[in-house]
């Protein structure tokens, strides 16, 4: 197993960690160190300062900041996308609960909010159809209740004084 001086291990983790990371596997590949020690070597510098910012794994994160890592991580190819998770210290699932739970909000507020105008409007004419509906049947009903006087009672047209006869 060969040995690396301090400095190049310095070097191969600011390549690591930054606005201009790349990912352990494409490092392993250029400079020939096997991906599992670059690894290693992170993950060692976790402890250093400076060396890998956002890397705790105990950090509190606020909205702001989820909304921000949302928001950075929506168009990014990925590789970018890889360094942008390296760089703030996150497993691409937090990423995706992220963004899924800023969808869920984005939709919440949007049921919760006045109704635009397009909705107000469809709101009108099915309040309208109901009423229309409902007078329809009542309409309808008294039909069948005049029907059934008629069966019962006879034909009220009918002269009641047969004196032409």
């Amino acid at each position: 197993m060969p040995v690396y001086s301090a400095g190049f291990k310095s070097r191969m983790l600011r390549r690591l960690v930054g606005p201009q990371a790349i990912s352990a596997n494409a490092l392993a590949q250029e400079v020939g160190v096997p991906q599992a020690s670059l690894s290693r070597w992170l993950r060692a510098a976790g402890t250093i300062e400076g060396m890998t910012p956002s890397s705790n794994p105990k950090k509190k994160w606020t909205g702001a900041e989820k909304l921000r890592v949302v928001s950075a991580a929506r168009d990014l190819s990925e590789t970018d996308l890889g360094a942008l998770l390296r760089r703030e210290g996150l497993h691409a699932t937090d990423l995706a609960a992220w963004r899924a739970a800023a969808e869920a909000a984005l939709s919440e507020s949007g049921r919760r909010g006045a109704p635009s105008t397009e909705q107000r409007r469809i709101q009108d004419l099915e309040r309208e159809l109901r009423r229309k509906n409902a007078a329809l049947a009542e309409t309808a009903a008294l039909l069948v209740l005049k029907k059934k006087v008629q069966e019962i009672w006879g034909d009220a047209d009918e002269p009641t004084d047969r004196r032409s006869e």
